[in-house]
């Protein structure tokens, strides 16, 4: 573990893990972030837990304005698109009324973030190493593999929060996943893409805990 020099906001592990947000329009987009701030928050990261410690994450991180304008170009015409292959006939299952000032919140705010992406200083694509892609076709090797890249990609984001940076887990990109291996230089059937942050100070701290549905919801104890 490398020593921390950067300064953190002192919060409690409960105060991180309940006002970590996905953070839209409180990105400071005209403040570099350095690379070495980055650095301390990935090697937290690396502390996640992952199947059988084989810790198959790597991040990309880009800052170079001409490659972030084409990764943004890319994440535009995924969020435009829309899953491929979608085909439901209602609405996905959500807590979430897709009516609710909440819901019209959140699509304020990420057309929003759609117009300042490339501005963003840093953008950020955590990815999965795998043998090859039918690494993902079964449940059991998706929960495996995915299970040990997504916690790492949480705790940098939870470690940038303390830092205070604000980032915001998207997926939209993914529709174009090709495309944007192709990009980056990513070798596509042994590197899957998980989602795309852009890495930001954020425009104050003082993040609080989001609306959510009562926990008694969610508990379930011996059956369904």
């Amino acid at each position: 573990m490398t020593e921390q020099i950067f300064p953190t906001l002192g919060l409690s592990a409960d105060e991180v893990l309940t006002t970590t947000r996905a953070v839209r329009k409180r990105l400071d987009h005209t403040r570099a972030v350095p690379r070495d701030l980055i650095q301390e928050c990935v090697h937290i990261a690396t502390q996640a837990p992952s199947g059988r410690n084989r810790q198959q994450w790597d991040f990309v991180f880009i800052d170079d304005p001409a490659t972030k304008l084409d990764v943004a170009r890319l994440w535009h015409a995924g969020l435009t698109a829309g899953a491929p292959g979608d085909r439901r006939v209602g609405p996905p299952p959500s807590r979430m009324s897709f009516a609710s000032p909440e819901w019209a919140r959140i699509v304020d705010s990420l057309g929003h973030l759609a117009r300042h992406l490339h501005e963003m200083p840093v953008l950020m694509i955590p990815t999965l190493r795998v043998t090859d892609r039918t690494d993902l076709e079964t449940v059991r090797g998706q929960a495996g593999s995915w299970g040990s890249a997504v916690p790492a990609f949480w705790s940098f984001m939870l470690a940038a929060r303390e830092r205070g940076l604000g980032t915001a887990w998207t997926t939209a990109h993914l529709t174009y996943e090709r495309e944007m291996a192709d990009l980056l230089g990513l070798p596509f059937e042994t590197v899957v893409q998980v989602a795309l942050t852009p890495v930001a100070y954020t425009v104050g701290t003082d993040f609080k805990p989001g609306p959510r549905a009562d926990a008694e919801e969610f508990t379930h104890w011996n059956r369904w």
